[in-house]
């Protein structure tokens, strides 16, 4: 009988839950598509340009701001290395190095793997419209960023005053958490001018058809809420739920308002319907007022601008649409309520990107997985123009 002996060897990671994730993301083989459809121009030394795009993307997900920071988070930690299938780590100025090769046919190659992805692993590519409708929200967020910068501009970017940035436009299923689409724009651009070329990738890559547009709700905030952005919604065929762009207009129209609700959910918040018709809209809308005292003690007016039919607003309520013995009261507060879940959809999901790596809270948050994916698009974006700046 012989003896033999097995040598175990134990690496131990401050990043649990991530190591957890990157076996995962092996057996899902997730970033198959981009193994196979991305060239970059560049010869191989020890690590193909593939494994060092994926340490810069391990890297993203421990929570690095930049590409320097893949030496002290990713090349130190030989067990999340192991985890996402490297037996190394290329060193920092390499990854930067096979970034500033990418091309603009790069950025091509990129955008069409990520469709592919998507698709594959996605809840929201396989929405039963029928069953119900899909809600998109759709906004902008500044992210600041150095001069050098591809796309860095002068703009508004909060808490951040007179500093160049871009900003970053995303496209949310809302009923699944999931990132559809995040494009990149200048940091002067407004929602107004980047709302159509959103909502119409967002449309390739959910292969949205007349049928499927019907029942796919756009919810925007006032950006996205001029006259020409809902016509152009409207004539592609979907439902809308924003505010009207134009702060003037909003007050003339809620002075039409015959009778104002009291909002239960907010004290000092009331709604009431615009009396106004809207023939300057290419299908019929319904205008909603509301308002609010501001500490001046003058009145904070809005106007939500409806595409929905009653019986699609008790649809999309989800129990928000409470019966009673004012039908008109209910169906208003209805939609308010309905708009008012913008912020538990694209706000917070703009909120959680800023307030920490998902290797600290994947556990907890539940993430889905191309939310953690989202930013290839807009980083190799980036890459295209061979700026050295991290990525967005």
């Amino acid at each position: 009988m012989t003896e033999s002996t097995m040598k175990l060897t134990q690496r131990f990671t401050g990043c649990a839950s991530l190591a957890a994730l990157g076996i995962k993301l092996r057996t899902l083989d997730l970033l198959a598509p981009i193994r196979k459809l991305v060239q970059i121009p560049q010869k191989t030394v020890k690590d193909t340009p593939f494994e060092k795009l994926s340490d810069a993307f391990i890297s993203i997900l421990a929570g690095a701001t930049g590409l320097v920071e893949i030496n002290s988070r990713l090349r130190s930690d030989r067990a999340l290395q192991h985890a996402f299938g490297r037996t190394r780590c290329a060193e920092q100025s390499v990854v930067q190095e096979t970034l500033s090769a990418c091309t603009a046919e790069t950025v091509k190659q990129m955008e069409h793997a990520m469709k592919l992805m998507y698709r594959q692993h996605s809840q929201g590519y396989r929405h039963d419209y029928h069953r119900q409708f899909q809600i998109l929200d759709v906004d902008l967020t500044g992210l600041p960023c150095g001069k050098k910068a591809a796309l860095a501009t002068k703009g508004y970017f909060a808490g951040a005053r007179n500093r160049r940035g871009r900003q970053l436009g995303r496209v949310l299923a809302t009923r699944y958490g999931e990132v559809v689409v995040d494009q990149l724009f200048e940091g002067r651009t407004k929602l107004s001018e980047a709302f159509v070329p959103l909502v119409q990738a967002a449309e390739e890559i959910l292969d949205l058809n007349g049928a499927k547009r019907a029942r796919t709700l756009l919810r925007v905030d006032a950006g996205g809420g001029s006259l020409n952005d809902v016509n152009w919604s409207l004539t592609q065929g979907y439902q809308i739920l924003c505010k009207d762009y134009s702060g003037q207009r909003a007050t003339r129209l809620a002075a039409s308002v015959t009778r104002w609700v009291d909002d239960p959910d907010e004290p000092g918040r009331q709604v009431g319907w615009v009396e106004v018709q809207a023939p300057e809209y290419v299908r019929p809308v319904r205008r909603i007022a509301v308002r609010k005292r501001k500490p001046n003690g003058q009145w904070g007016i809005a106007v939500l601008i409806s595409s929905l039919l009653p019986d699609e607003v008790e649809e999309l309520s989800d129990g928000l649409l409470v019966h009673s013995l004012d039908p008109v009261k209910d169906l208003l507060l209805a939609h308010l309520r309905l708009y008012d879940q913008r912020g538990g959809g694209v706000e917070t999901s703009f909120k959680g990107d800023k307030q920490g790596g998902p290797s600290a809270s994947a556990a907890k948050s539940g993430l889905k997985r191309n939310r953690w994916l989202c930013s290839w698009a807009a980083w190799s974006t980036m890459c295209s123009s061979g700026h050295k700046s991290g990525w967005p």
